[in-house]
């Protein structure tokens, strides 16, 4: 690996630890949201948070499906069905995808893959790969910025834009509408931009603290989270760049296909405003 490369990996690296420090405030499990009465979209800047109140049922989240759903956004799926969405985020490759790509594939479980503009240049191969097999590549932005203090329409666009052109050039394909904010911050406004450019925003129902690629938790605790707190049209959110998430995965995805569930696209979410 040449000099460069190399500085650009420890770069990329190194953003997305300090990135990951802030999207803990999105997934922290002492989040508090009101039991009683679910926030509806706040118009000021807010990070994404869940309140798990009881096993096997979907959390509470700070803003509700149905205040999202006019904004085309969403948090989980079909809560009447047993079936999950499995959504993966991609800072930057870091040894693991092929492997949940190949377990994905074993499984035949489609998933979307929320992209950087660093993930898209440094593997382009796994890029096509993911949408060869059949997978959403979703728009993370293309630098990964706090996009909750963009208000400016022509600058959110911009974000998003420059990922959609370098995903065209590399899959010679249109990059499909789903966008997930960095760091789970977003605002009212965000919302509204991301719809009047044809997104459709996907938060997620259940994540646990997967990130940190030096403190890695063990296949126990994963599971401590992942299992119990599983439910009817779960958005799960995992990280690529996570050793455990790959080491774990067949096994996770055969526990939950025992417990009943499948396995679902994001074109398959519901239409919220029926």
């Amino acid at each position: 690996m040449d000099h460069t490369r190399r500085t650009a990996l420890l770069s990329a690296a190194a953003l997305c630890l300090v990135l990951g420090g802030l999207f803990w405030l999105a997934v922290r499990e002492d989040t508090p949201v009101p039991a009683a009465a679910p926030a509806a979209v706040a118009a000021s800047t807010d990070n994404w948070g869940l309140s798990f109140q009881t096993e096997g049922e979907p959390p509470v989240g700070n803003a509700t499906a149905q205040s999202l759903a006019q904004y085309d956004a969403y948090y989980v799926g079909d809560t009447t069905q047993k079936v999950l969405y499995l959504t993966f985020d991609c800072g930057y490759e870091n040894g693991y995808t092929a492997q949940i790509l190949d377990v994905l594939k074993d499984h035949q479980a489609p998933a979307a893959f929320f992209v950087v503009g660093h993930m898209i240049q440094s593997s382009p191969d796994l890029i096509r790969r993911m949408v060869q097999e059949g997978h959403i590549v979703g728009n993370h932005t293309f630098h990964h910025p706090d996009m909750s203090v963009i208000s400016d329409q022509s600058k959110f666009q911009q974000e998003l834009e420059e990922l959609e052109q370098l995903y065209q050039e590399t899959t010679g394909q249109t990059l499909p509408r789903f966008y997930r904010p960095p760091q789970g911050k977003y605002s009212e406004e965000n919302l509204r931009q991301a719809q009047a450019l044809g997104y459709r925003t996907v938060f997620w129902s259940l994540a646990y603290v997967d990130w940190y690629v030096d403190d890695q938790p063990t296949a126990e605790e994963a599971f401590s989270k992942l299992i119990p707190r599983i439910h009817n049209g779960a958005i799960v959110l995992l990280h690529s760049t996570s050793r455990t998430n790959a080491e774990i995965l067949d096994e996770l995805l055969t526990r939950w296909e025992d417990m009943g569930y499948t396995f679902a696209s994001l074109e398959d979410l519901p239409d919220q405003t029926a």
